[in-house]
């Protein structure tokens, strides 16, 4: 288990960076994973230390052996990146999203995450609560599969794809899931990649509320922080990056209300200032040695002022 968790953390070195000037302390690392990002800032500051997080107890394993070397530098949860704020106590110096899903998650065939490879209809990634993929797949309305697959990017195919599953019930396997959604689409749009990656996705988004649970996280993060304190996200989703970018934003105006062209008078107190405008994302060497890197963005704030 430990070996599929070894993995290249996508935008490392963006990441390394960004904590450059962070004040020592505390860095939450709320999705640690196999331990990558973890690794890299332990290694490059050794006057910061880390509180991991995860809801997926073999990442947990995974991450425990790489970071085992780091000491009590290093302290590992099991949580959702949700409940961080009552997992940790104090201000922190810095706190990672890497969002999504895992390669080594995607190369386990038992987890169901994947279309390319033959599982159970799973995708939780704390296998020992919660719904499963399975059950939206086979317990949801027809028109609330439909919205869940419309919003994340299926448009006008989203209820033809929706009709094919409820015909289809019960589907047990992956596979199954796969095929009937690439017979529901027109040939033009499977020639141009395999219709089931963004189906997968949305019950994958669903079945572990990521999207709530981002919106849940970042704002505690943001005020948890020090002044100097860093807060970054990378994202694999366009639902992820909106969000954190709408959290960031109000955060650097404070939630000003007042026109952009005129002087602030609703009070507003801004405490955040973006790092960089907009969103970074993995150089063409990386894509090309890290295929997951090519769809990462990265959103980056830091503390300015107490209170």
């Amino acid at each position: 288990m430990v070996h599929h968790f070894s993995h290249i953390p996508v935008l490392r070195d963006e990441v390394v960076s960004l904590y450059a000037s962070a004040p020592a302390g505390v860095v939450v690392d709320a999705t640690v994973g196999g331990g990558g990002h973890s690794a890299a800032l332990l290694t490059a500051y050794p006057a910061l230390s880390i509180v991991g997080l995860d809801r997926d107890p073999v990442a947990l394993v995974a991450a425990r052996e790489r970071l085992g070397v780091f000491g009590d530098r290093v302290t590992l949860v099991q949580a959702p990146f949700a409940s961080f704020g009552a997992a940790v106590d104090g201000d922190l110096s810095g706190v990672l999203f890497d969002l999504g899903v895992s390669s080594p998650q995607l190369d386990q065939a038992d987890r169901g995450f994947s279309f390319r490879q033959e599982g159970p209809i799973d995708m939780r990634m704390d296998q020992t609560a919660g719904r499963t993929a399975a059950q939206l797949v086979n317990e949801l309305p027809e028109g609330a599969l439909a919205s869940l697959f419309r919003e994340n990017g299926e448009g006008r195919l989203a209820g033809r794809i929706a009709r094919a599953i409820v015909a289809a019930r019960p589907l047990t396997s992956t596979g199954q899931l796969a095929e009937v959604v690439a017979a529901a689409v027109p040939a033009a749009v499977r020639r141009k990649g395999h219709p089931a990656r963004r189906v997968f996705q949305s019950l994958r988004i669903e079945v572990n509320d990521e999207l709530g649970q981002l919106a849940a996280a970042l704002p505690v993060a943001l005020e948890r922080l020090t002044v100097g304190g860093v807060c970054a996200v990378i994202s694999y989703h366009s639902g992820e990056d909106r969000l954190s970018k709408q959290i960031f934003a109000a955060a650097a105006t404070g939630g000003c209300t007042c026109p952009p062209d005129l002087p602030c008078v609703c009070g507003a107190v801004v405490r955040h200032q973006l790092v960089f405008r907009g969103a970074r994302k993995a150089s063409a060497l990386e894509v090309a040695t890290n295929r997951r890197a090519e769809s990462a963005r990265l959103r980056a704030i830091v503390r300015t002022v107490a209170g």
